[in-house]
């Protein structure tokens, strides 16, 4: 059995494509190479996308990396490790699948003999459309690639649904910057009234951290608020983000109805996320479709309830109904509201929420990433490489 950092055998060498460089794969790339355990490299597809602000600061890496090529031939582009793969020669390449450019990579890398293993979040409808070609590709790649790699039992299940075997399915921490958001309460605590007195909340305030785009839910969220004001609650909700949609929200929360008690924070990036954090009193993250959802961790760690819906990845095995916070169906604005308007009505609920989610979360380190990275990388270079499903 392969054993990391056991003795002076050469270090394994990984690759990890990613789509681009996000400030928490960023962190999570940064506590791998720290360790030392891995020959460790990441590749990115490009260095950002239309609908992503956050701040690329490359000089803060510690990991080795490069951004792929661009081909284009004619109308067709696609991004491709085209030489890379024989002048790298990685014992595993772990990449997405989400498009034709990560599965013909992928299928590279397999001609090499490279092994090979895909990062599998849980999806769903609302946000990825099941067409039968995509459906059939998908049952294609998941019958051959040696492992994937899963944040938790949703993941698991439907990378099992697509023909991966459970041994070759790994459970990898989703992690954040605990001590990022646990020393930025610290930091921003005792400005709290000036914070909020700054951004004009008053009362309960909910904030939402996300894109401002439909598929977040984000117009059922307005609608929730509207409820919540309607029962007399005196509450602010806090916008974080920008987005497709933002003009649309904009229009909306315009409306008399409101009474200027939606606020329009804009987008927030991931070193100041605590500041806006400490003038919230809860995280509403309404949700559609989401993967995973780090934000509701972020809050969490800053001691916020959450108020989130079932769409949110594997939200069940990550915050427990009724001790964190609340979840609720998508698309479900009365539920919301009534989640909302218990948590406006109760604040020592809201407080022992907020401290039962930062214990649940205290563990999802980076460094708890990097840990259970290894012990993939192990278990993947182990396990013979996979032979085509006959099914």
């Amino acid at each position: 059995m392969t054993r990391l950092g056991a003795g002076p055998s050469r270090r394994p060498r990984v690759v990890y494509w990613n789509n681009i460089p996000a400030p928490y794969v960023v962190g999570r790339f940064n506590a791998v190479a720290r360790r030392g355990n891995l020959d460790f490299e990441a590749w990115f597809s490009s260095r950002t996308e239309p609908d992503r602000s956050w701040t690329v600061d490359e000089s803060s890496w510690e990991f080795r990396s490069r951004y792929l090529p661009r081909i284009t031939i004619g109308s067709w582009a696609a991004v491709l490790p085209t030489g890379l793969l024989a002048r790298a020669r990685p014992d595993l390449l772990v990449s997405l699948y989400s498009n034709p450019s990560f599965l013909a990579g992928w299928e590279l890398a397999r001609l090499a003999n490279v092994r090979t293993a895909f990062r599998v979040l849980p999806t769903f409808d609302e946000w990825v459309p099941r067409h039968p070609i995509k459906e059939r590709l998908k049952r294609f790649a998941f019958s051959r690639v040696d492992a994937v790699k899963v944040p938790g039992p949703a993941g698991a299940s439907m990378a099992a649904r697509y023909g991966v075997p459970p041994g070759r399915i790994h459970v990898v921490t989703q992690s954040i910057d605990i001590e990022l958001y646990r020393c930025g309460r610290d930091r921003w605590w005792p400005e709290r009234e000036a914070i909020r007195a700054d951004l004009g909340a008053t009362g309960c305030t909910f904030l939402y951290v996300g894109r401002l785009w439909e598929g977040k839910g984000v117009s059922h969220l307005l609608t929730a608020f509207e409820a919540v004001l309607e029962a007399g609650v005196d509450a602010t909700l806090l916008l974080a983000g920008d987005g497709v949609d933002e003009q649309l929200y904009r229009s909306i929360a315009a409306g008399p109805q409101f009474r200027g008690r939606v606020v329009f924070a804009g987008f927030i990036q991931q070193s100041s996320l605590s500041r806006i954090h400490t003038a919230a009193d809860a995280l509403v993250f309404p949700t559609l479709g989401d993967p995973h959802g780090l934000v509701v961790e972020e809050a969490m760690a800053s001691r916020l309830p959450v108020v989130v819906t079932t769409a949110a990845g594997d939200i069940e095995a990550r915050l427990p109904d009724g001790e964190a916070g609340f979840i609720v169906p998508p698309a479900d604005p009365q539920a919301l509201a009534d989640r909302m308007n218990r948590l406006a009505h109760h604040p020592e609920l809201r407080r022992r929420m907020g401290d039962r989610g930062a214990d649940l979360v205290s563990g999802r380190t980076h460094e708890r990433y990097a840990e259970d990275f290894e012990r993939f990388v192990e278990r993947v270079l182990d396990t013979p490489r996979r032979r085509a499903s006959r099914r």
